[in-house]
């Protein structure tokens, strides 16, 4: 894999939707505008999104994930295998409850060649005028934990009796699909992960597991499920990985710092970087950078992408000089700690909000590294 170091200020990937686009995938749930008309309404949106993130200055752009209406499911549901259901209940955020939207399996999981993330990546890469594209797309772990999430096990024991063939099927699904994104000219993919978010809330698992689990046999699996997956790429595709507590609406899902997860996650996943959220006293202190092995870059989190207030500047440089005692200065960068609308009703901030929040990021990182950084 690269080794290319990250910038020192970076973005996490999605965007708050317009709200034409919005409009118009109401419009077209409802049969009022057609897949052609609601394709011509996404380009146009992602065309004005990509010109504001080239005039702010970064370094590389996203679609926002402008056309998917989650920032997971969308991606499993392009497998050969893999099908939109609806249960019961959604996941039960603090203050919220999400849509109760799921994945899972139809058949035996396969690589699908026609797989919607291709198509997110050709338009984009034919407005980027040469401007690097970061794609991001859901971890391995996390398509393994949406399919064994409640009734969706049972699909799972029907067609992947054994749970090794399951392991291999979707490692080698991603690695043909990242392959894929290679062909097309990508050379920079981000793994968005919840799961080691919601292993390192100790209540959390216990209320899924009744209290039986083997935290280091999850790790484990997952730390294993996401290396092969990425094994053995082309040495100039950049991998990274953002680990995440729930973004929905601006609540959240699950606390605690690192530390239960540091060692494994931290030092052992074979990432180029880690995006990590420390934007409040949820995401514990920095000591479990300690983990983090010397040639890897950090992209701090300190910016909440949750609402609107402007954060303190001297603050944030004060947090990046802290981290800066387990990670060098020269290997960390500085981002919102998630995306600003990780499904399609976004966070509860404006969009105006969301860009000066940008520009403070961007501020910041030319104060603490100067202004080619």
């Amino acid at each position: 894999m690269s080794q290319t170091a990250a910038h020192h200020f970076e973005i996490v990937g999605s965007f708050l939707r317009p709200e034409e686009l919005k409009k118009a995938r109401e419009e077209f749930a409802s049969g009022v505008i057609t897949t052609e008309e609601l394709k011509t309404i996404e380009d146009q949106a992602i065309e004005q999104l990509v010109k504001k993130q080239k005039a702010v200055g970064l370094k590389t752009i996203s679609d926002g994930e402008f056309r998917r209406s989650y920032w997971h499911l969308d991606f499993f549901w392009g497998f050969k295998g893999v099908e939109h259901n609806v249960m019961d209940q959604g996941y039960l955020f603090h203050g919220e409850e999400t849509r109760a939207d799921s994945a899972r399996l139809s058949g035996k999981l396969k690589f699908n060649p026609e797989h919607p993330v291709f198509e997110e990546y050709r338009f984009l890469k034919t407005i980027s005028d040469g401007t690097p594209i970061r794609q991001s797309i859901p971890a391995p772990a996390q398509l393994y934990a949406e399919l064994i999430r409640g009734a969706n096990e049972e699909k799972v024991n029907e067609f992947y009796p054994n749970r090794e063939e399951l392991y291999q099927a979707i490692a080698t699904a991603y690695r043909e699909t990242i392959l894929a994104l290679y062909e097309l000219g990508c050379r920079d993919i981000k793994l968005d992960d919840c799961t080691w978010g919601m292993l390192v809330d100790k209540k959390f698992w216990e209320n899924m597991t009744n209290g039986d689990y083997d935290l280091q046999a999850i790790q484990a699996f997952y730390l294993r499920l996401n290396n092969e997956a990425i094994a053995n790429l082309p040495n100039d595709l950049h991998i990274t990985t953002h680990i995440c507590r729930g973004n929905y609406h601006s609540t959240w899902a699950t606390s605690g710092g690192y530390e239960p997860v540091g060692e494994t996650l931290l030092g052992h996943e074979e990432v180029d970087a880690f995006f990590l959220e420390f934007d409040d006293d949820r995401s514990g202190d920095f000591e479990p950078l300690r983990y983090v092995p010397i040639n890897k870059q950090v992209v701090l989190g300190l910016v909440t992408s949750k609402e609107g207030t402007l954060e303190d500047k001297a603050t944030i440089v004060k947090r990046i000089k802290e981290a800066s005692q387990y990670v060098p200065l020269e290997h960390l960068s500085l981002s919102p700690q998630c995306g600003f609308a990780s499904t399609e009703e976004g966070n509860i901030l404006t969009e105006e909000e969301q860009w000066e929040k940008i520009n403070l990021i961007i501020d910041v990182a030319h104060e603490v590294w100067g202004t080619n950084s």
